[in-house]
């Protein structure tokens, strides 16, 4: 099983560190599942242009693929003024609905106000439910607190948090694959 980490954001690096810290204890847990980062600062995406997603060329196609071949995701994104980032928006536009179909996605995000946590509930949760993916009851909000000067998660509560999302990611997708 291939667990799909997606940082979807070009800029800054919180939203990052937190998924590398929810694939980093899956890989550590879990011998069967191989985790994989897709980080959309390290691409150059183009923006989607309504064409057929199998006709796009170079860092897009990589990306697309990418996506496509996951067998279940963790999502994440900064929160921009009570929103997702574009850079996020414009992947869900260039990756056709059906690779997500049936699949299990867990979302992370990060965010300066603690009432941005909302964004998950209000815009995430209903995108993932328009892809017809299974969502995980959990998920993980990072505010700036959460983190030291070094850009390290050092609240116990979000770390325990990300725990709990890295298993319930990992025992809804064996559920479903039972």
């Amino acid at each position: 099983m291939k667990l799909l980490g997606i940082s979807g954001t070009i800029t800054g690096s919180k939203t990052r560190i937190g998924t590398e810290k929810v694939l980093a204890t899956v890989q550590n847990s879990y011998d069967d599942v191989t985790t994989e980062l897709l980080d959309l600062k390290d691409y150059n995406v183009q923006f989607c242009d309504g064409r057929n997603p199998l006709t796009y060329t170079g860092d897009t196609k990589t990306v697309i693929d990418q996506v496509m071949s996951a067998d279940f995701y963790l999502i994440s994104t900064p929160i921009y003024q009570a929103s997702l980032t574009g850079a996020l928006k414009n992947l869900f536009d260039l990756v056709p609905p059906s690779a997500f179909r049936g699949k299990v996605i867990g979302f992370l995000a990060t965010g300066g106000t603690y009432q941005h946590y909302l964004v998950i509930e209000n815009q995430l949760k209903p995108i993932a439910g328009f892809f017809r993916a299974f969502v995980t009851p959990s998920y993980v909000y990072l505010h700036d607190n959460h983190f030291n000067e070094n850009r390290e998660i050092t609240d116990l509560d979000a770390l325990s948090r990300i725990d709990h999302l890295a298993h319930e990611l990992v025992w809804m997708q064996r559920q479903l694959k039972s």
